[in-house]
């Protein structure tokens, strides 16, 4: 078996020569500003070693992978009743796809595209003000990557805010068949600011481990979540953690991960280790270009994919 260390350096320095990259998000003008020309990767293993590489120190707007901190949250309050608001099934569709979302009647079809992430929010809104939330959320970001430094960037959020009418007609068509119990703004409000959450590809591995290693902190012997939630968490990664370019990345990589628009990826090989990209040029599914394929040549190199 190769030196991970080594494996990591000859991948990020393979990504850093790359011309093609994809092109940035620009429907939101934050990350439009955002250099396309940056790569970051980390990697943290069970055994607490980390490596780094490239722009791995780089703040980045984490995005749609907020949705797995959330989704985490939400069934540590509510358990499987959540899956009565939210289906797990692929989506076949774009992230923010209304069209099968009045097919379905409202309900959407996994946690991990914007209308499932937006229901998700509004369970962890029951009984809550949204200010009250959005600090729960954030405190678990902190605790499970062991960094106070993480924080929400107001600007990306009211970029957010200024332009998501696609993610409001989401919400108020859910709101309409009673599967958002909360005011709407409430709920985007919340929604738009933990999308916004920057994260360095250091932290994110980090916070990844709970996912990674049955649902432990192996660093502080903490338990987050039960191995059988972990488990769970890790398989909509898989099947839904990349919008309609999931099949491809499990074809490609074959790991639990979950990307956003900001460029970021965080994936986790069970029982190994967690580990986080970052190059913000996307392909036509939002997925980070370098980003997958740096995966992809790392779970080969380490034989770290789940089929073996």
């Amino acid at each position: 078996m190769p030196k991970l260390e080594t494996v990591v350096g000859e991948i990020a320095a393979r990504m850093q020569s790359r011309e093609e990259r994809g092109n940035v998000a620009t429907y939101i003008p934050e990350l439009a500003k955002v250099p396309i020309g940056q790569f970051g990767m980390a990697v943290v293993t069970a055994d607490g070693e980390t490596i780094l590489a490239g722009d791995a120190e780089t703040p980045f707007s984490i995005q749609s992978i907020s949705k797995v901190f959330t989704l985490t949250l939400a069934l540590g309050k509510v358990g499987d009743a959540l899956w009565a608001k939210v289906g797990r099934e692929p989506s076949g569709n774009p992230f923010n796809s209304i069209i099968q979302l009045e097919y379905e009647k409202g309900k959407p079809r996994n946690p991990f595209i914007n209308a499932g992430a937006i229901a998700v929010t509004d369970v962890l809104l029951a009984g809550h003000q949204p200010r009250e939330v959005l600090g729960e959320i954030l405190r678990f970001c902190r605790f499970v990557s062991e960094d106070e430094t993480v924080a929400i960037d107001e600007h990306v959020a009211r970029s957010e805010k200024q332009t998501g009418f696609l993610n409001t007609a989401l919400a108020n068509y859910m709101r309409a068949f009673n599967v958002l119990e909360n005011p709407v703004d409430h709920a985007l409000g919340v929604y738009f600011h933990h999308c916004s959450i920057t994260m360095t590809c250091r932290q994110l591995a980090m916070a990844g481990r709970y996912l990674a290693f049955s649902g432990r902190l192996p660093s502080r012997g903490v338990t987050v979540i039960s191995s059988e939630r972990a488990r769970r968490i890790s398989a909509l990664m898989l099947t839904c953690g990349h919008y309609d370019g999931s099949g491809d990345f499990a074809f490609r990589v074959g790991l639990p991960g979950k990307s956003g628009v900001g460029g970021g990826i965080m994936a986790v090989a069970p029982g190994k280790a967690s580990i986080a990209v970052w190059s913000p040029g996307l392909d036509r599914h939002g997925n980070s270009v370098l980003g997958s394929l740096a995966l992809e040549h790392l779970a080969k190199a380490m034989h770290w994919s789940v089929f073996g």
